[in-house]
């Protein structure tokens, strides 16, 4: 994680310093802000461009990097893909119907997840108040190993005894699992995403020319690959979801 951020300070030093401070169109910097509430953690570092789509610089849309990490406590993960969670995919699955029948369980004591993503953000300025909102489209993620308690009832996967025979045994006579962080993450809409995502909504002050505080809500999605499959589903994708509140500190690099 540390040689990330470093990494993505770097690019954005020289980001920064390669724009023209005369640009009235361009507006770039960062926010550093975290989102949490009971069992959650996730702080972020955001750097977004900005392009104004009027002379008064009231509407703009940009592109974002977000470099970030997700620490979450007693964490309960389901079945992920919409094959299973909608019985469709593509579009057909955002109106379909939850199918509890197919989903199954694993309970996390803790997870962690270090992504980053490329998103995109739309922005209204009244004054010095900014109101936007944003979504990662693309990235990676990856973290620890983690062992869960896995609950269903009828999924099995091959297990390999101290004989070393493989043989197909439940995951009721063996519930601990381990798993780990989706290393892709695509945002495919509704039960179709992949990996760590987040959206969010903001109002930002600015309360000086060169700092301004941000306060917003965010909605996270984070998902484990079990190291077994489930034969019966063919399954090793699991997710959560969480909303929270959102603050952070941003801080243009030229305006």
């Amino acid at each position: 994680m540390r040689k990330t951020v470093t990494l993505l300070f770097t690019l954005i030093s020289a980001a920064a310093f390669s724009q023209s401070p005369t640009s009235s169109r361009l507006s770039s910097g960062v926010d550093v802000g975290a989102a949490f509430k009971k069992d959650y953690l996730v702080p972020s570092i955001t750097y977004y461009e900005m392009l104004n789509l009027d002379a008064n610089q009231i509407f703009s849309i940009g592109w974002t990097v977000k470099a970030g990490a997700f620490y979450g406590s007693n964490l309960e993960y389901l079945t992920a893909p919409a094959k299973l969670t909608r019985e469709k995919t593509g579009f057909q699955a955002l109106g379909a119907s939850l199918v509890p029948a197919n989903i199954d369980t694993m309970q996390f004591d803790r997870v962690s997840v270090t992504s980053v993503n490329f998103g995109l953000r739309a922005q209204v300025k009244l004054g010095p108040v900014e109101i936007g909102a944003g979504t990662d489209l693309l990235g990676i993620a990856f973290g620890k190993n983690r062992e869960g308690n896995y609950k269903s009832s009828t999924g099995t996967f091959q297990y390999t005894n101290k004989n070393n025979v493989v043989d197909t045994v439940s995951f009721v006579k063996f519930p601990l699992q381990y798993a780990q962080p989706q290393r892709i993450n695509a945002r495919l809409l509704g039960d179709n995403n992949r990996g760590a995502l987040s959206s969010e909504v903001y109002v930002r002050l600015r309360v000086m020319r060169r700092m301004g505080i941000k306060a917003g809500y965010q909605w996270i999605t984070t998902e484990m690959r079990a190291s077994n499959e489930n034969l019966e589903n063919d399954n090793r994708r699991f997710r959560n979801r969480a909303s929270m509140t959102y603050v952070a500190l941003t801080f243009p690099f030229f305006k």
